[in-house]
């Protein structure tokens, strides 16, 4: 999953926040600045659930904090399903 995918979904889940913006470099923007709140997350986590095959448990996907953090936990989810 690239940064590109992520911002597509973080858009058709909940939308593009007017005070935050997912143009340019926000691989370690906290969502939170980014105007994305936990409810987006764990939507967002559904999708790329249905679109990536890779599971996020709620309890994980409440700790991500950027765009970086969540690419990083996708990869290694499907490094692990990948593994099994």
């Amino acid at each position: 999953m690239t940064i590109d995918d992520l911002r597509r979904i973080l858009v058709e889940c909940a939308g593009e926040d007017e005070t935050g913006s997912l143009d340019g470099d926000i691989l370690d923007t906290p969502f939170a600045d980014l105007g994305y709140d936990s409810l987006a997350l764990m939507e967002t986590a559904g999708r790329i659930k249905q679109e990536f095959g890779v599971v996020i448990a709620d309890e994980d996907i409440a700790t991500v904090e950027t765009p970086r953090v969540l690419l990083d936990t996708v990869a290694e989810l499907s490094r692990s399903v990948a593994a099994a």
